[in-house]
């Protein structure tokens, strides 16, 4: 079991000021899955994302990634280790054009990330790989426009460009349908499904739709704590569930609003 496991935590506690956040967790993200963290508002799940990526340290607890213990490691220092987290707000550079955005986050791989000196065609050599992270989200079409004209779903299927750059073994995603309409929600699911088959994903989301679609295993959180956790037909039945979405029957989950 442990073998199967990329990313597992044992007790992760998170208080501030007496206030405790997340109470004890316990997650299991097995390889090559998609696994959907899910709850209502407050129930923790950022927060969690923020003690995975070091953002926030745990007051109790242990992260373990790939078998390591990464508890006490920076965020660069999870970074690295192929652990990497895009935000609920679009986060590209809103002036540079598509290419550029991905070249930049490419030049980890020449050392140059703080070589501002360094004249921009300095960056050709990465231009090939840029372009076929563009062409893996559908984005190599606009790779010469600026960053700021693509319609929202573009630029987080941008996003996620970026971050696939870093060459994450897992893939943190939150909120990454939010804010946007049926299409570009069918258009990102696609890509989360695509990034999905050469790495794990990790995501808070609350669309249950897309969900139901492509999360091979949820977990759900209420008030800080796992109520529940396995496929979505399971879950979705589970009485705890059922209460802390909606207060009502079981079949309802599945109409859980956005």
């Amino acid at each position: 079991m442990a073998d199967e496991l990329i990313l597992e935590t044992r007790g992760l506690v998170k208080e501030f000021r007496g206030f405790v956040a997340v109470g004890g967790v316990d997650l299991a993200v097995r390889r090559g899955e998609i696994h959907a963290l899910i709850g209502p508002n407050g129930a923790g799940k950022t927060t969690v994302f923020n003690l995975l990526t070091k953002v926030l340290s745990p007051t109790a607890g242990r992260i373990l990634y790939a078998g390591e213990d990464i508890t006490g490691l920076k965020p660069a220092a999870v970074a690295r280790r192929g652990l990497v987290r895009s935000f609920q707000m679009s986060a590209v550079f809103p002036h540079l054009t598509v290419l550029e955005n991905v070249r930049i986050a490419l030049q980890r791989e020449l050392g140059t990330s703080f070589h501002f000196w360094q004249p921009e065609s300095s960056l050709g050599v990465l231009d090939q790989r840029a372009r076929e992270l563009l062409a893996e989200v559908g984005l190599e079409p606009y790779a010469r426009m600026v960053a700021v004209e693509l319609p929202y779903g573009r630029k987080r299927a941008l996003e996620i460009a970026t971050t696939l750059a870093a060459g994450p073994r897992l893939l943190l995603l939150d909120e990454p349908t939010q804010g946007m309409g049926h299409e570009d929600v069918d258009r990102v699911a696609a890509l989360i499904q695509l990034a999905a088959r050469e790495r794990t994903v990790l995501m808070v989301e609350h669309n249950m739709n897309v969900v139901a679609r492509i999360a091979d295993t949820i977990t759900v959180l209420q008030r800080g704590l796992v109520i529940a956790s396995g496929p979505y037909a399971q879950v979705a039945r589970d009485p705890q569930v059922v209460e802390a979405y909606m207060g009502a029957d079981a079949d309802a989950l599945g109409g859980v609003p956005a």
